[in-house]
Parts: C-alpha cells; structure tokens; sequence
C-alpha cells in the first residue's frame, strides 16, 4: 500500500489543516441543515376540493306524508321535513341532507357536521357521541335523523314519545353503503329522486378518484392511528373505516396486514414493529393532541418505524376522514394524492 512519506505530511501541514477544517465546516453546515429540515418537516395534509357538501338539487321539494323502515326495527311515518335534526358520530346525516338540498330546514346538529354553511347551527350531542334530548326538543325538530353511533337509547326513545319522528339509519360506514345510506335519507325525507341522483353521483366520483388513486399507488404501508392526547393510543384494524380508504387508493393497511382483527386496538412498540407502516394516517386534531410530529415521535414505537424515522405523516380533517358520505370521492383522491405526496413524489 502506498504511504505518504512523513516528509512529505511536514511540507504541508497548514494545507492539510485547511482541507479538514473546511470539510468539517462543510459536513456541519450540511448536519446543521439537515437537521432544521427534520426539524421543521410538517405533515401533509389531505385536503377536500370545496369544503362544504356538493349540493345536487337546489329545488328539492319533499312529497310527504312516508313511512319507512328504521334500522332499530320499527316503521316511522315522517310527515314534515321542515325543521330536520340530523346527528351521527361522521357527521354523514348531516352532510347528506345538505347535499340533497335540504339544508335550509337544518335545525340542529352534531360536533361533526362542520362546514361554514351549519357554524351557527345549535350542536345537541355534548361530547360528540350523547344526545341532549331536551336540546333537541326545544328545537321543536319535525324529524329527527340519527343512527345507533348516538346514544343513550332512552334519548331516542324520550324524542319519539314525545311524538317526533326518528329515522334511525345503519351505523356502519363504508364505501360500498354510501350509496344505499344517501338515498335512504333521501327517501325518508321525501326526495327520492334526489337521493338516487345523489347516490349515483357518489358512486360515480368513488369509481373514478379510487381509478386515478389505483394508478399511482406503490403498495405503501399505511397505519392509521386515532390519538387524543396521551390517554388515548389506537391503531385502526378490521373495520375501523380507514382500511376501507387505504384499500380504495390501492396501498396496504398496515394495522390489517399484520394482524389487527378488531376496529382499533392500543398502540404497542410490538404492534408497530410488526405492523412496519410506511405512512402514518392521522386526524389533523389527533396529530394536534400530541404536539405534532416531534411530539408524535415520542409515543413509544412510533420513531422506530420506517414512517417514524423518514417523519411521513398524513393527516385528514376530523370530519371529512371516515365520514362516508356523498363527498367519499373527493376524500379518496385527496388522501390518494396526499400519500403520494408524503413519498416526495
């Protein structure tokens, strides 16, 4: 091996101090750089085309008296459409009666139906998953729209034995039932024309965002987490909603690939190393709830992971994430988009 002769080292020993202190100066800065960019690294957000609910018929005019079938086993007669309660945990009911045109005889709501045109609107479910029956009533509703997410039952009950009509409607929520939920409450409130077209015009989108999501996927891992602060950990399995949107942008639940046969199960470093999610899927306000990315990283597992360590993180508004309403469509291509994105591609 060729050596450089100690002679030779003597006759530049102010060169050779140079060259390493510059190349030091030179990794620094390229550390020092690296590192405000981790530092500074923020989530990338799924974002919906408009914010409020695409309206499909602006005339709609319900025919009324009906009597349809509730999911909890009993036949209701609505015979006035005029002042409409609607309240599930997604915020879908409310959504899709703004949708069907019938957003002017909203007269109360729940935590998730939010968008600018019901801000003003009373939220009768205090803590986003009980209703306030004495709210409700001095809302003086003509229907009440709701489904088996909102509770208690005695509520219900003390709503129609005060002689309100309530419509429950199934509370599972996935992409095959959009279509069949929207127009349902479209026949319930007397516009089944309107409820068919708007379901045809979300099995449409669906169709077409999940095609144009398929194109680009690369079968990435993505694990959504359901965080609320410190106290509440989960990671989205089997039927927690989230696998239904990963699957229709053609990439991997992770929480499912690796095992997870319940809706949501509490996050352990364990799980996540068998789980190996390449992406994180969060709700903007969960995200929030831990401190952001920095403070995300310190839930135990998370830095581990390959989404961990290259810090991708995908967040999607509260009430658009898992609502499965009319406007799924648009949520696939964002969330197809925003993945995408996440990979810096």
């Amino acid at each position: 091996m060729h050596r450089t002769s100690p002679a030779r080292v003597r006759s530049r020993p102010l060169r050779a101090v140079a060259v390493v202190l510059l190349t030091g100066a030179v990794l620094a800065g390229c550390s020092a750089a690296g590192d405000t960019a981790s530092s500074s690294s923020a989530p990338v957000t799924a974002t919906l085309a408009q914010e409020s609910p695409r309206i499909v018929a602006t005339t709609a005019a319900p025919t009324l008296p009906v009597t349809v079938a509730s999911a909890d086993g009993s036949p209701v007669t609505v015979t006035s459409a005029d002042r409409i309660v609607a309240v599930d945990r997604n915020g879908t009911l409310g959504q899709t009666v703004f949708a069907l045109g019938l957003g002017e005889r909203l007269v109360g709501r729940d935590l998730a139906t939010d968008f600018p045109e019901v801000h003003d609107l009373p939220v009768i479910t205090p803590g986003g998953h009980q209703l306030n029956a004495e709210a409700v009533l001095g809302l003086r509703p003509t229907v009440v729209l709701t489904d088996g997410s909102i509770g208690p039952r005695s509520a219900v009950q003390q709503l129609r034995d005060a002689g309100i009509p309530v419509v429950t409607f199934p509370g599972d929520r996935t992409v095959a039932g959009v279509g069949g939920l929207v127009a349902a409450v479209g026949t319930a409130l007397g516009v089944p024309d309107q409820g068919r077209q708007l379901a045809e015009h979300a099995a449409t989108a669906i169709t077409d965002a999940t095609a144009q999501a398929r194109q680009r996927a690369t079968g990435e891992r993505v694990a959504f987490l359901y965080l609320r602060g410190t106290s509440v950990a989960m990671m989205g399995g089997k039927g927690s909603g989230a696998d239904e949107l990963i699957a229709a942008i053609g990439e991997v639940d992770a929480g499912v690939d690796s095992g997870l046969g319940t809706a949501y199960t509490p996050i352990t470093p364990e799980a996540l190393i068998v789980a190996k999610p390449d992406v994180l899927l969060l709700m903007t306000h969960g995200l929030e709830s831990v401190g952001g990315i920095d403070g995300l990283l310190q839930v135990p597992g998370i830095a581990q992971t390959p989404a961990g360590q290259n810090r991708r993180v995908v967040v999607m508004d509260d009430t658009d994430l898992l609502s499965f309403g009319a406007d799924t469509g648009d949520v696939i291509r964002a969330l197809g988009e925003a993945v995408h994105r996440s990979a810096g591609q």
